[in-house]
């Protein structure tokens, strides 16, 4: 089994270009198999954490809308 192989230095230097071809994979997911989207979407998701202002507009993407359980 494969394990991710991204870290901190790696969210930390992408550009806003990386994370559009990141989305843009994931929106086409057309992987060789699942594993390879799935790691994907983690590391989209990394991103989101740590640099926020980054993913806006691919919130839809990562299911992290808000969601009211009262």
């Amino acid at each position: 089994m494969k394990t991710l192989t991204f870290c901190e230095e790696d969210v930390a230097q992408m550009t806003e270009s990386d994370v559009a071809d990141l989305a843009k994979r994931l929106e086409l997911d057309d992987y060789p198999n699942v594993f390879e989207g799935l790691q994907d979407w983690h590391l989209l998701r990394a991103v989101g954490f740590q640099r926020p202002e980054m993913v806006e507009q691919y919130y839809y993407l990562l299911d992290l809308e808000a969601f009211d359980e009262a």
